[in-house]
Order: structure tokens, then C-alpha cells, then sequence
């Protein structure tokens, strides 16, 4: 509460604070409270494929809004409003985002939260990348929230390379938080006490560490940029989190397809784009989290591979910029 009393510059306490079992426990938590059988949520497309999960654990229906990268990955608030219905709930946010790396300016997240305002839906904002930005601000979406409908989560695992600790949190309406420890009960109880201490810990420690972790994933951010941009691989430019989507659509392969075919031909792991929904058929996700010479040569390989399979830049290509 301390925390995020400074970072949003607003009054959080702990009655808004529900500790998790990971950021994961806090999503599913939150759809299991909130969504009703038949309930529609509105999900990025891409997006990271457990926001299918929680929805469909809870018996909802998902429906995804695209992120398209000639918009450097940035929701159209025009066309979210298009897919709102009567059974629309929930609207779930990623910024910074996984996979696609984008910051949602301040502007963006406004409209976000007003459309949720005017439509009365629930806003859940994972934000578990929120100190991992390169190029401009992280903006919260409980800047704009004056009603208590939006739920904030983020946790350690991204900030203090925590993963195996398996500590996050909600931030939310008291009344809600109670229903979500409610859910929580029934599923771990709580989160493990040395988990618990371990994140004290880090939230109150010097900060050094997270700083130099941005830094470094940063200058790799760089290195990809300087590597695949020059041949129009990269759609956008990722300005936060520590992934990147590498544009092989020119192939005509599938990102199952091309995950496989990466690793037998040139040992290089990657995603498949298809992972993260609709909107990143055809690409491939790379993580920055890998030593910079290990990364560099896996660009290179990466270039091999689709200069050997015929591909080109696709026309309108954005990459080395927004």
C-alpha cells in the first residue's frame, strides 16, 4: 500500500491489498469473483494466452480486441466500443505488454477507462511489467479510475526476476478484495509465508537491482532493434516488458510451423506467434531475458533462417519506429 500510494500518487491502504499466489492467482481470482456463466471479456489480441485460461475457467467468453502493429500494438479505443455488448463485463489491459512490448500512453489509457466508465465493465490492468519501460512512462490504469471499477495487477516476478516465488497482488475496492480472498481460499489458502518475506524484502530494499536490470534489457532491446530492423523483421519497436514479435509472415508459415522449424535448423527457441491469438499469426516471440552474445547470434540466425526461406519485409513494414 505504501508502494502504490507513491507510484500513483493517490491513497491505496491494505484493505485494498490482496497478496497472491502469483500475479496468475490474482487474475483468476479476479474472473472467478466477477464473471458469470456466458459473460463476455474483452481480451488483446495479441496477448499473453493465460487471459484465455482464467476466462475459461470461469466459464466466460472471451473476446479479443485487436493490437495491430501498424498502431505500434496500441488498442483502438473506437474499435474495443464495437465489440461492447449487454453481456460485456469485464475489459482487461496489459501495459507494459506481453508479447508485443508496447506502453500505452496516458491518452490511450484515459479513453480505456472511460469507455469502461460509460459501459459500467469491471477494468482488470495487469501491469506486472510496470517497472520494465524503455521509452516513455508507465501510465496505471487507477490513475483514471473514480468509481473503484478498475483492479490492478502486479507482483515481483517481473521487476525482481521473483518467478519462482510465486508472490503478486490485486489492488482493488475493499468489498471486492474480500471476494477475491474468498476465491483465493478455496483454491491456495494464501500465499507462502517466505514468499511473503522474501517480497518485503525486495518492496522495501534498495532499488539498484531493478534499475540495472531495465538498463540491460534495454541495450538488448537495442541489439534485436539493430540486428532484425534493418531487414523489417520487427513490426514496432518494443518500448517496455522483455519481449519482441519478429515479423515472418513473408515465409507463409505457420508460428508453429516456424518455432519448429527454428530449432531444427538453426537451434534457436522461440514462441509461436499463434500462442498470443490471432493477431501474431505468422510471427515469432523473442525474449531479451538471454546474455547479449547469445541473443545477438540468435538474431543472426534468426535472419539466416529467413533469408534462406525467401523472406522479405512486408510492405508497410514499421519497424525502427512506433
Amino acid at each position: 500500500a505504501e508502494r502504490y500510494t507513491a507510484l500513483w500518487d493517490r491513497p491505496v491502504t491494505p484493505a485494498q491489498v490482496l497478496v497472491t499466489a502469483g500475479g496468475i492467482n490474482a487474475l483468476a481470482a479476479t474472473a472467478l469473483a466477477l464473471i458469470e456463466a456466458g459473460d463476455e471479456v474483452l481480451l488483446p489480441d495479441p496477448g499473453w494466452p493465460n487471459y484465455m485460461s482464467v476466462v475459461a475457467l470461469a466459464h466466460g467468453r472471451a473476446i479479443p480486441y485487436p493490437l495491430r502493429p501498424e498502431r505500434g500494438y496500441l488498442p483502438d479505443p473506437a474499435e474495443v466500443a464495437a465489440l461492447i455488448t449487454p453481456r460485456t463485463k469485464l475489459l482487461l489491459l496489459n501495459t507494459p505488454s506481453n508479447p508485443t512490448g508496447a506502453v500505452f500512453p496516458a491518452a490511450t489509457v484515459a479513453e480505456l477507462v472511460h469507455l469502461a466508465t460509460v459501459h459500467d465493465l469491471w477494468v482488470l490492468s495487469d501491469e506486472i511489467y510496470e517497472a520494465l519501460v524503455f521509452d516513455g512512462t508507465h501510465i496505471p490504469a487507477a490513475r483514471y479510475d473514480d468509481d473503484g471499477r478498475v483492479i490492478t495487477v502486479s507482483g515481483c516476478s517481473k521487476t525482481y526476476a521473483m518467478t519462482g516465488w510465486r508472490l503478486g497482488y490485486a489492488i482493488a475496492p475493499p468489498d471486492l478484495i474480500g471476494a477475491l480472498a474468498a476465491v483465493q481460499e478455496a483454491l491456495v489458502s494464501c500465499a507462502a509465508a517466505p514468499s511473503q518475506r522474501a517480497a518485503e524484502a525486495a518492496l522495501r530494499g534498495p532499488q539498484g537491482c531493478v534499475t540495472e536490470m531495465r538498463a540491460a534489457y534495454a541495450r538488448r532491446r537495442d541489439l534485436v532493434r539493430a540486428v532484425l530492423g534493418p531487414a523489417g523483421l520487427l513490426p514496432t519497436v518494443p518500448q517496455g516488458a522483455f519481449y519482441a514479435l519478429v515479423d515472418l509472415r513473408g515465409l507463409g508459415l505457420t508460428g508453429d510451423a516456424l518455432a519448429r522449424a527454428l530449432l531444427d535448423e538453426e537451434l534457436v527457441a522461440v514462441a509461436p506467434g499463434e500462442t498470443f491469438g490471432a493477431g501474431a499469426a505468422g510471427m515469432v516471440r523473442i525474449s531479451l531475458a538471454a546474455a547479449d552474445d547469445e541473443l545477438a547470434e540468435g538474431c543472426r540466425r534468426l535472419l539466416a533462417f529467413a533469408a534462406r526461406h525467401g523472406g522479405a519485409p512486408r510492405a508497410g513494414s514499421v519497424a525502427g519506429g512506433r
